[in-house]
């Protein structure tokens, strides 16, 4: 089963989850979309390893160990499921940044898009100010925060995220901030390009939030509408220093081939790094071969051939150490998944497919995407039409394709098997994002995909993307993410063809033409 989120219809005040629910009638083919989990009667203990459907019930392990093979795909570090707590409000993201902010002792390190000029980001800053503050007064000089944001996008305007970043930066010397410049951002392109429309050659759009060892993953950007009500999603790791070294070590890595903003707003290549994203007459090549040098360097991975081949992957990532001993006490499992399309890492893509793939006949997945526009490959994944449901139209372009997904469902007759639905929220947007797999019969999910990729053909192709898999038979974190599922799909209405015809969703003809032209670069 699948289930997608997406935003709601322009000049509107509804803002939209997406959903799917299909449900097939045979046994060979009755993999299922659907907008809620199995009803949660958990079974009585019978002493047998099979429910009264006649499904197998998973014994203690066999869970963690049927996703296993996401290994193949990255690192893994085996936890405690009471490590992890999913958050569910933004006005909750917020505090609880501010508050780890200001608590770090060791070290910060933000991935973000952007960081907003408001208020609110203004108080994040101050945040950052007094754990640097303390830090100073306790005589560490081994503190450090680090900074990685977009280069389009954290410098677009006068006022932006360079210039909130600043003052901090001349007040200590221990801040670092660094613009990841796309390498497909160049000549011609990067001259008549103006700002906002620059954004969509390539950018990087990983949200990974670290204090000491522990840290937020999510999809939420630092600005005030993901702080107030812009619905994302969350999850806090708590005191796990192995996957927080982990984290950290990717940031930095993508900071040392990015251009370091200094306190003057100039900016340089970062120190040992000598291939410039735009500048070299080899068109980004070099930079794109040196920079998956190190990410693979950076993920344990070996590189078995160059750019324009995808590479084998090594399946020999278990992290052994610290917090990710695998024993007879953690019961939760992560795998850091990472997409660079830009440099062909491609783990994250060969994850979800594995996962649409290999998905058994009575298994449930549940998609969320803040957009509408799935690449062919998971479309065609699974047997599925694929889609994530309908996208509101800011721009019109997501309506259109939404549209346009809903009349191929009802032209090959699956309207019975595929069903969309919106989510209704007043003066709210979605932006949420990731996947929550059901296993045969069980009431709570096994498997969540969350992080900042949207599963449409700019997180596969263009941007720097990660998210996280987390498989785990911790009842109480499955409860957890459970009630994330439904919180998110609690309120929607069905969407049929009579939704398009609203005014607020009418797509002037010219943006339909544009659209069919420009698809690959949302």
């Amino acid at each position: 089963m699948a289930t997608a989120i997406s935003s709601g219809g322009s000049n509107l005040r509804l803002r939209s989850i997406a959903r799917l629910l299909a449900k097939r009638n045979n046994i060979k083919r009755n993999r299922s979309f659907c907008t809620k989990p199995p009803t949660y009667n958990p079974l009585p203990n019978t002493g047998n390893k099979y429910n009264v459907d006649g499904h197998h019930l998973a014994g203690p392990g066999e869970k963690l160990d049927k996703f296993s093979w996401l290994s193949q795909h990255g690192p893994q570090f085996h936890i405690h499921g009471e490590q992890v707590q999913v958050i569910t409000e933004p006005a909750q993201f917020y505090e609880v940044l501010k508050l780890k902010t200001r608590r770090a002792k060791h070290r910060i390190t933000y991935a973000s898009l952007y960081l907003g000029t408001g208020a609110l980001e203004k108080d994040l800053v101050s945040s950052m100010r007094e754990a640097c503050l303390n830090a100073v007064h306790a005589g560490n000089s081994k503190f450090e925060v680090n900074v990685l944001l977009d280069y389009t996008r954290g410098s677009r305007g006068k006022v932006n995220s360079c210039s909130m970043l600043r003052p901090l930066m001349a007040e200590h010397s221990n801040v670092k901030v660094s613009l990841y410049h796309s390498p497909d951002l160049r000549g011609l392109l990067k001259k008549i390009l103006p700002e906002r429309f620059n954004e969509t050659v390539g950018l990087t759009h990983i949200k990974v939030y670290l204090f000491d060892d522990s840290f937020i993953i999510s999809g939420a950007n630092l600005s005030n509408d993901y702080f107030t009500n812009r619905q994302d999603r969350y999850i806090l790791f708590n005191d796990c220093p192995e996957l927080a070294n982990f984290f950290n070590d990717l940031v930095k890595t993508i900071m040392s081939f990015s251009l370091d903003l200094l306190p003057d707003n100039t900016l340089n290549l970062s120190p040992g790094w000598n291939c410039h994203p735009y500048k070299e007459p080899d068109g980004g090549l070099g930079f794109k071969v040196a920079a998956r040098l190190k990410i693979n360097d950076c993920l344990k991975m070996e590189d078995f051939s160059s750019i324009g081949n995808n590479s084998s992957i090594s399946a020999e990532n278990t992290r052994l150490t610290g917090d990710n001993r695998k024993n007879v006490e953690t019961d939760t499992v992560v795998y850091p998944l990472v997409q660079m399309g830009p440099f062909e890492v491609t783990y994250d893509e060969m994850a979800t497919l594995g996962l649409f793939r290999s998905s058994g006949p009575n298994d449930n997945i549940l998609l969320a995407s803040g957009y509408f526009n799935l690449t062919d490959h998971y479309m065609s994944a699974n047997g599925f039409l694929g889609a994530k449901g309908i996208a509101g139209a800011i721009p019109y372009s997501y309506i259109y394709l939404a549209h346009e997904f809903y009349k191929r469902v009802k032209g090959r007759n699956q309207t019975r098997r595929i069903h969309l639905m919106e989510y209704v929220r007043d003066r709210w947007t979605f932006h949420g994002k990731g996947l929550w797999y059901y296993l045969p019969s069980q009431p709570l999910p096994t498997l969540t995909l969350v992080g900042s990729p949207n599963f449409g053909f700019r997180s596969v192709y263009r941007d720097l993307e990660c998210q996280v898999a987390l498989v785990t038979e911790n009842k109480h974190l499955q409860e957890q993410l459970r009630e994330e599922h439904v919180r998110l799909f609690a309120s929607s209405q069905p969407v049929d063809e009579s939704t398009f015809q609203g005014r607020d969703r009418y797509v002037p003809l010219w943006i339909r033409y544009v659209t069919k032209l420009i698809k690959n670069f949302f």
